[in-house]
């Protein structure tokens, strides 16, 4: 019964910490950050965390709503996006957008978009004329330093060439990482329910 146990703990261990270095979507999302329909829009990520596997060195991008007269499925809106940029600016061309609440962005497979590496919070694209969010709302990817060597960097998006800190509560990644903590602590009881 030990060694069960123990094999149960190390597995727990394991889905924490994969979940807490994990992939993400800083921007747009929540209630700060939103983009501005007919008008072009910038996405950040994570880029110098750990990548999910097989990768490769690119992703699709796509959007989708939870209304479904809005969009009534996830759309494609540029097949080829290169992980090591960090950002993206998504034009009016691009991405078409109706004024509304309840977007999300996908960071999917390029070939196989039911792999999801990403999803980022709810946002809202507001009305053409709409200002930007003030750089200080757009969430920055925060680098450890420990064992690590070379330099370092910080993405922003928004339209705003300012960098900013942002708090754990705006962070995507962190919010990520909440919703992973609650998939790990459902996996902690189903494996304490078999011992």
């Amino acid at each position: 019964m030990f060694t069960s146990q123990l094999a149960s703990f190390a597995v727990i261990t394991t889905l924490v910490g994969s979940a807490m270095a994990q992939f993400a979507i800083l921007a747009p999302g929540g209630p700060n950050v939103w983009w501005v329909a007919q008008s072009q829009n910038t996405m950040t990520w994570t880029c110098h965390t750990d990548l999910p596997p097989s990768t490769g060195n690119a992703f699709q991008l796509l959007i989708n709503n939870t209304n479904p007269s809005i969009l009534t499925s996830a759309e494609a809106i540029i097949a080829n996006v290169p992980i090591a940029d960090c950002s993206l600016t998504v034009t009016q061309q691009q991405a078409a957008l109706t004024p509304s609440t309840g977007y999300t962005l996908i960071l999917a497979d390029p070939v196989n978009q039911t792999k999801i590496y990403a999803v980022s919070q709810q946002f809202e694209v507001k009305a053409l004329g709409a200002s930007y969010p003030p750089a200080s709302a757009t969430p920055t990817e925060t680098l450890s330093t420990a064992g690590a060597t070379g330099t370092s960097g910080t993405s922003t998006g928004s339209g705003s060439s300012s960098s900013s800190t942002s708090t754990p509560k705006s962070n995507g990644a962190f919010a990520s990482f909440e919703v992973s903590a609650a998939g790990v602590l459902a996996a902690i009881g189903a494996a304490i329910g078999m011992l």
